[in-house]
């Protein structure tokens, strides 16, 4: 995967949008869990849905823009990120065309030619809003326990490659007991304080209740996808640490 010329952008209007509240810092990647792009479409546009986003990238690559980078689009909903509790204005959001998991929770890949659409886009958007190109979240990282798009089935490796988004390779994993559900250990309240220095909306009162389970569980479909279950095993503890110190040396 590599960042490439986008292919012309097809206008098709949402009334769904109104004035941003706050500057744009960041992008933020949704998946549309519905069967084709003309049903997204159908409802990002439909007034009585509520929800749009500023791009929609069909899987055969083909992007659609629905509302002006200017509006604030419908996207995110409740959410928040390093202090920001609107992040409908501090964002643009792009909808990839896809499915979701199925009944047994298995995604497909997102194709080729829709994650070179990204890519491009991604370049052209960050390029003329001077964006931090690490500053690219999925909707999962921003609503934890809501929403878990754009789901496992997301390269974030790949999207890393083509110079988008936050990604570390050979992390050291150290050799800690894991923490879970319950747990009360004093390795608990630290944790919830990387979390929430990374960017998680996280209270750090040393107690692993469902709250945190949720933030985990965002943070490995996010950062570690091969095991998603709200379990602090010493691989999830090392990331954790890794990607808070590597964001506040950025």
């Amino acid at each position: 995967m590599s960042a490439r010329q986008i292919p012309a952008i097809t206008q098709h209007p949402s009334p769904n949008f109104d004035a941003r509240q706050c500057a744009i810092s960041h992008i933020i990647l949704h998946y549309t869990d519905m069967a084709d792009c003309d049903a997204a479409l159908a409802r990002l546009c439909d007034a009585a849905s509520k929800v749009s986003a500023h791009y929609l990238i069909c899987r055969d690559g083909s992007v659609v823009q629905l509302v002006d980078e200017a509006a604030r689009a419908w996207h995110a909903g409740v959410s928040f990120w390093r202090g920001e509790s609107d992040m409908n204005s501090a964002s643009i959001g792009i909808e990839l065309d896809h499915d979701g998991p199925n009944e047994a929770g298995a995604m497909a890949a997102f194709p080729t030619a829709q994650m070179e659409a990204l890519a491009g886009l991604l370049a052209d958007i960050t390029a003329r809003h001077k964006l931090d190109p690490q500053n690219i979240l999925g909707h999962s990282d921003i609503a934890p326990g809501r929403k878990i798009d754009p789901g496992e089935a997301f390269d974030w490796a790949a999207l890393h490659r083509a110079g988008f988004g936050l990604w570390l390779d050979n992390v050291s994993i150290e050799d800690v007991p894991p923490l879970a559900l319950g747990s009360s250990d004093k390795a608990v309240q630290p944790l919830q304080k990387a979390l929430a220095a990374f960017g998680y909306q996280i209270t750090a009162d040393g107690h692993y209740g469902a709250a945190t389970k949720a933030v985990i569980e965002a943070f490995q479909r996010h950062f570690r996808a091969s095991k998603v279950d709200g379990v602090a095993d010493a691989e999830t503890q090392s990331l954790i640490y890794a990607y808070c110190r590597a964001a506040l040396k950025a």
